[in-house]
């Protein structure tokens, strides 16, 4: 798993991209089944991952992250 602050910064990002309340979102939570995101949401959050950490990712590899503490960890690598 994810260091706990990369964890706190991506679902700070995705509650802002997807409009959700950031208490409400769970590592184990899906992007799109559990949180609703739509493809070009996905690209989004893909976007503002990038901005928040400083970092470029492979879209390809980066879309096929579909669960956020997932993600934490996808990110953590890249730091």
């Amino acid at each position: 798993m994810a260091n706990k602050d990369v964890l706190d910064r991506v679902i700070k990002v995705t509650a802002r991209v997807l409009n959700l309340d950031p208490g409400e979102i769970r590592p184990e939570h899906s992007f799109s089944f559990d949180l609703g995101a739509e493809s070009v949401q996905s690209v989004e959050l893909i976007a503002a991952f990038e901005e928040e950490f400083g970092i470029e990712m492979d879209e390809d590899a980066a879309l096929a992250v579909e669960r956020v503490g997932a993600a934490a960890d996808f990110i953590g690598k890249q730091l």
